[in-house]
């Protein structure tokens, strides 16, 4: 058994069965590959892979837990790598770093231009995606860092650390009804207009639905979307009352935009930073942490990370006010 075949059947099984796209991610041949998934299943004397002619069709249940264990041999390796990329080179090496819309506009853009000036030799790779889609690629390992609100929970592997608390605001054009209305507000007093928010699973979206169900209220959204900025340009058409994160709205660049304070009427979010349990940290990778929640110094994270569930975790933090954005 060699890692060389761990490799292959792991990212045969994450290129949805594709060799041959396989083969060209890993910059190597259709055949090679699939001669050395053959030796493989020869030694361990069971299918990976069941076949239809040449082709694979599924990934077997003995091949599931092949695949798994193989997955966590990968790690264990990539971990050693960087434990010596540590001692040999301690600003160089690589950072991959999956988050959402409203992190990646609105949050993220000065830590990782501070980042990348101090580390030039880290290659950084930024995705971004659906909640579920962030927490599920830190939690195969496919990026180092998850920073998202929602999702988080659905993975246990996963260390979740909380970075900060932010609220919700309503966005509506200058001389809407609402601005006339004596504030604070009520959340009756949106609650029949048509609404343009979030979709179901993102920003916070959550928080909202919980508000609404408890006052009663079946709100009329008429438009949902992942993206702030097509959400504010859908209020500026006169589509609705928009509900947004309160960080993406700018006195500067949304003038046309009144901002009214929701923070009343829905509990705030949380935003996480989560990466696989048994991740080696690299040095770069404890400060990429503090630069974006200043609080999360490297002894609280590794504090964290010695303890083994989410009740524990939170107590840790009962006595830590989270900064607000």
């Amino acid at each position: 058994m060699k890692l060389q075949q761990l490799r292959y059947i792991w990212e045969v099984a994450h290129h949805d069965l594709n060799v041959s796209a396989t083969a060209q991610s890993l910059y190597t041949s259709q055949p090679g590959i699939s001669k050395q998934i053959r030796l493989l299943e020869d030694e361990l004397g069971v299918e990976v892979f069941a076949r239809s002619g040449k082709h694979l069709t599924r990934i077997t249940p003995a091949g599931e837990k092949i695949i798994e264990t193989a997955g966590e041999i990968l790690r264990k390796v990539d971990s050693i790598k960087q434990v010596a990329q540590e001692f040999s080179n301690e600003k160089k090496g690589g950072l991959s770093v999956a988050t959402t819309h409203t992190q990646a506009r609105y949050s993220l853009p000065p830590i990782i231009q501070e980042f990348i000036s101090k580390y030039p030799d880290v290659d950084l790779k930024m995705h971004q995606g659906a909640p579920s889609q962030i927490a599920e690629m830190a939690a195969d390992g496919s990026v180092d860092f998850a920073i998202t609100t929602e999702a988080m929970d659905m993975f246990t592997d996963l260390v979740m650390v909380p970075c900060y608390r932010w609220t919700h605001c309503i966005l509506v054009p200058v001389h809407h009804a609402l601005t006339q209305v004596q504030q604070p507000l009520r959340l009756q007093d949106i609650g029949q207009s048509p609404l343009v928010t979030y979709v179901s699973g993102f920003t916070g979206r959550s928080k909202l639905d919980d508000a609404f169900i408890r006052e009663g209220i079946d709100p009329q959204i008429v438009f949902t979307a992942a993206d702030a900025d097509v959400i504010k340009t859908y209020v500026r058409l006169g589509f609705g009352v928009g509900i947004v994160a309160k960080m993406a709205y700018d006195p500067l660049l949304d003038k046309d935009l009144v901002a009214i304070d929701a923070s009343h009427l829905f509990q705030p979010s949380v935003t996480h930073i989560g990466f696989r349990r048994g991740t080696f940290l690299r040095g770069y990778m404890y400060d990429f942490i503090e630069q974006f929640a200043p609080h999360l110094t490297r002894e609280l994270v590794d504090e964290v990370v010695s303890r083994h569930s989410k009740a524990d975790i939170d107590e840790l933090f009962e006595h830590i006010e989270l900064p607000f954005r």
